[in-house]
């Protein structure tokens, strides 16, 4: 596998997690939070979505092709969910007080959903990494690569979460408001190619 395989990969894979577009979420669901807390939901969060993805790679082809799932079939639903999470950011009351709370006492939930799912392992992040380690096409080695492309994209998301702090310090509320639903519409516009993409592969292929 050469490097210029290896550098698509990691592409490929930083754009389907968006670790930029993870800090206004991580900022939105722990609003209220001692910075000792905000780092413990960030690390659980990325060991979290670090396992899922894991998952993934080792049995998410075997599973689809156990229930004869095509690969068209996940792209589609993927997509179709991750446009539904979409219209929660754009559409979603702004950080409540009671909303602020609740976080603050249910971190770890967060932590879980929707910070590691579906933000960061999101469905095209599922299916990004059961793609780039197809069994049929990619070595036990060139698999092993892959995963570390997905090693150092959620290392990457680690330390921007980390650097949460002196983000909301600067973007403030307002800002972190704002953010969210800018790429609330972005990931709903991803969602949509997706989703189309994944029609028009069902009607070409045979």
């Amino acid at each position: 596998m050469s490097w210029t395989t290896l550098f698509e990969e990691f592409v490929t894979i930083w754009v389907v997690v968006d670790p930029i577009g993870t800090i206004p979420v991580f900022l939105a669901f722990t609003a209220g939070m001692e910075p000792k807390q905000r780092i413990k939901v960030a690390l659980q969060t990325v060991f979290t979505a670090a396992g899922i993805l894991f998952f993934f790679i080792i049995f998410g082809q075997l599973l689809m092709e156990e229930f004869g799932i095509s690969l068209i079939s996940f792209r589609i639903s993927g997509g179709i969910i991750m446009f539904l999470f979409a219209l929660t950011m754009v559409f979603g009351d702004s950080k409540p007080q009671i909303e602020v709370q609740e976080n603050t006492t249910t971190g770890q939930n967060v932590a879980i959903f929707p910070l590691a799912v579906p933000s960061i392992a999101s469905p095209g992040a599922m299916l990004a990494v059961v793609v780039l380690t197809d069994n049929n096409r990619f070595s036990l080695p060139e698999q092993s690569l892959t995963a570390l492309m997905m090693l150092l994209v959620l290392a990457a998301t680690l330390v921007l979460l980390m650097l949460a702090n002196p983000i909301h310090r600067l973007i403030r509320e307002s800002g972190a408001s704002i953010i969210s639903r800018v790429m609330g519409m972005i990931l709903a516009a991803v969602a949509a190619d997706i989703v189309l993409e994944g029609i028009e592969l069902r009607f070409l292929l045979p």
